[in-house]
């Protein structure tokens, strides 16, 4: 018999006041409920990434982890229906006095159900074989009546390109996809953002792991092309990047860096100019995922502030040949990088404790 040990963990009537919430019983953490005025404590530490219970909510008699919405029995810890071997440490609860005391020397054991890996989990090893390129389309339009994109345009360009050196190249149009906007589980713990990404792992008709397995497993070569709108990048290019946010916070809390090896490019077209600040923002993303960028990293049109004449802008860039040869050039000098970099010709640095981690330092230091 395990040896009892009962902590005073708080005022039962203070405790009442609220069905679920945190509570410390020595080191233990706990998820308390009180539900129908019965009180019941559960480990506060979920089973999938250790999201902390005892901040989620009850919903009927399971205690939901505010990370990812995985469910535990207020007073057996078991998962739900059909989840019950993924089980939490449940703890006798008694009242005496007018406090309330968890035993947390008698803890059920915790359980895990055995879950296969995601696909996208698996280790990032290049396989053999040519030079790989994915272009990826952030332009938007009616599903079923498509009409002319410049930036398409010149994507299929480069993309057809690649293919007659030789090299292994899709299109990804993301107007294809249905996917979800990211849903800020970053904001609620940098550790709530999983790589694969939470949504990807929980949502199986979430179709952004297309994505996902070109850029991590599969491409040598990047582009990234997009329409300029209201000044910058498309709202579907955003949708993509801000999903990205799995792949980069990797490098923040798990040193481990998932793009290796690849370079990325980008076509910018649009009616009104903005062109260098869109490519900014693109380069500084891709940067930031460690991407590396041949010279001249981006090719890009627009025809000024007061073109509104859009039929006449696409058809300049339909009969344009000296934009289609730079697409094509564009794509030489990001294969021709992709190739130094696979070879090891450009040696592979790791991330040292400055910038981004530095500054993380410097403030846990002042505080």
């Amino acid at each position: 018999m395990p040896k009892q040990d009962w902590i005073d963990v708080g005022a039962a009537d203070e405790l009442a006041r609220r069905e679920l919430q945190p509570v410390t019983a020595k080191r233990t953490r706990l998820a308390l409920t009180c539900h129908d005025g019965t009180f019941s404590a559960i480990s506060g530490v979920c089973n999938h990434v250790g999201g902390p219970l005892g901040e989620g909510w009850l919903a009927g008699e399971y205690v939901t982890c505010p990370w990812h919405f995985w469910k535990f029995h207020c007073r057996t810890g078991k998962g739900e229906p059909g989840y019950e071997e993924d089980a939490v440490p449940s703890y006798p609860v008694k009242v005496a006095n007018g406090r309330v005391l968890v035993d947390i020397g008698a803890a059920t054991p915790r359980t895990r159900k055995p879950h296969p890996p995601h696909p996208l989990a698996r280790p990032i090893e290049r396989a053999p074989g040519p030079i790989r390129v994915v272009g990826i389309s952030t332009t938007v339009m009616h599903p079923e009546h498509a009409r002319y994109s410049t930036s398409d345009a010149l994507l299929e360009t480069a993309i057809t390109h690649a293919k007659t050196r030789g090299c292994d190249a899709e299109i990804i149009y993301l107007r294809k996809l249905n996917f979800r906007h990211c849903e800020g589980y970053y904001s609620k713990s940098a550790r709530a953002c999983t790589w694969p990404c939470s949504i990807t792992q929980m949502d199986p008709t979430d179709q952004l792991d297309q994505v996902y397995e070109a850029i991590v497993h599969w491409a040598d070569v990047i582009l990234v092309t997009t329409p300029i709108r209201w000044g910058v990048a498309s709202s579907l290019y955003f949708k993509m990047v801000e999903r990205m946010n799995c792949i980069q916070n990797q490098e923040t809390i798990a040193d481990r860096q998932l793009l290796k090896n690849k370079a990325a490019a980008f076509i910018i077209t649009g009616g009104q100019d903005n062109v260098q600040a869109v490519a900014g923002n693109m380069l500084g993303f891709f940067a930031e995922v460690g991407c590396q960028f041949p010279q001249f990293p981006y090719i890009a049109h627009s025809r000024g502030w007061s073109a509104e004449d859009m039929e006449n802008n696409t058809g300049y860039v339909q009969r344009s040949e000296t934009l289609h040869e730079g697409a094509r050039g564009l794509a030489d000098r990001a294969i021709e990088m992709a190739k130094l970099l696979v070879a090891g010709a450009i040696a592979e640095t790791k991330l040292v404790g400055g910038g981004r981690k530095g500054r993380q330092l410097d403030v846990k230091a002042q505080t």
